[in-house]
């Protein structure tokens, strides 16, 4: 055969680009308008009649209203304008999934919309941001589903929670005190269970020998940042490492005790550190110190957490009952 003569094609379907979108994929031109459209008409509504509750410093705009509470110094909620950022990235990570759903328009995304405007307007009307807020994490979540249907709906369902966690964060403030009273009733429990004598009077945990430490578990201490955070990092390493929805649910639930023991167990090492070595070290170098010990066990425990619930317990329990039948 010469070099001029034409070469028998290769059998066989050609190699899968994984980064290529499916051969059936088209995103549709209209319905992108329609999105864009629709996002714009919100943006212009969650703007201009977001809330009143305090427009001359705030303006107007909801989403104003938020970026506002993140943005007080010291505050609980500083942070949170990293949860919008991971939203958006689990989206691009989501991008093959979202290729690959069915272009199925369904009316159903018409409802939630609807219903979620009809939120916006009772929030609006009442002047409870918040309200308007999780109506907006409905409405950016209920236009691709009626657009695209209801795989499209799935896939950007974890974006939408995590937003919706994000606005509602704030609503934690409402259980300060019994997070302030679980917290010291457990640092006494522990400080009891090490030999060491306290009481708890209210959100006060003092010594019960004479001349002993005495602290007030206030506001910053009550543990709401450690549950606002532990809540934040619960969610997306739940969703991200985890294949099945009832072990992310069960991990994410677990964050709020583990955010509870996090900040019961700063304030037991403040007790005794007191107790030892004194009450000025305990609440001025370990007490700023101690933060940051239990943001880092905080971690630790989540991984602890979600290596155990990950874990084929069932698997485990046969290959051990299976080993106790070949001894006997």
């Amino acid at each position: 055969m010469s070099e001029t003569d034409p070469q028998p094609a290769p059998s066989g379907p050609a190699p899968a680009n994984p980064r290529a979108l499916p051969p059936g994929f088209r995103p549709g031109w209209v319905r992108l308008a329609l999105l864009a459209a629709g996002l714009v008409l919100a943006y212009v509504l969650y703007s201009r009649f977001g809330t009143d509750s305090d427009s001359i410093h705030e303006g107007r705009s909801v989403i104003g209203w938020v970026v506002h509470q993140w943005r007080i110094p010291g505050g609980d909620f500083e942070s949170m304008w990293v949860m919008p950022v991971v939203c958006l990235v689990s989206v691009w990570l989501a991008r093959r999934r979202l290729a690959e759903a069915d272009v199925r328009p369904d009316w159903r995304g018409v409802l939630v919309v609807a219903a979620s405007l009809a939120v916006h307007v009772v929030g609006y009307r009442s002047q409870l941001p918040r309200l308007s807020l999780g109506s907006m994490v409905g409405v950016l979540w209920g236009l691709p589903f009626a657009l695209w249907g209801p795989g499209v709906a799935r896939a950007l369902a974890f974006p939408a929670c995590y937003l919706l966690l994000c606005f509602m964060s704030s609503l934690l403030v409402e259980i300060t005190m019994p997070l302030r009273l679980m917290a010291s009733g457990l640092a006494c429990a522990l400080l009891q269970g090490v030999g060491i004598g306290a009481v708890q009077q209210g959100t006060v945990v003092l010594s019960s020998a004479g001349g002993g430490f005495s602290f007030n578990v206030a506001d910053p201490c009550s543990g709401l940042r450690s549950l606002v955070t532990m809540t934040a990092l619960a969610a997306p390493y739940a969703y991200f490492t985890l294949k099945s929805n009832g072990k992310r649910l069960f991990l994410f639930a677990l964050s709020v005790p583990l955010a509870m023991l996090a900040n019961a167990l700063r304030i037991f090492t403040l007790g005794v550190v007191a107790e030892w070595i004194g009450m000025k070290l305990a609440m001025q170098l370990y007490h700023d110190l101690s933060g940051y010990i239990v943001f880092v066990l905080s971690i630790l425990l989540l991984v602890a957490a979600g290596s155990l619930v990950d874990r084929n317990w069932r698997a485990l329990l046969c290959k051990l009952a299976s080993k106790k039948r070949s001894r006997a």
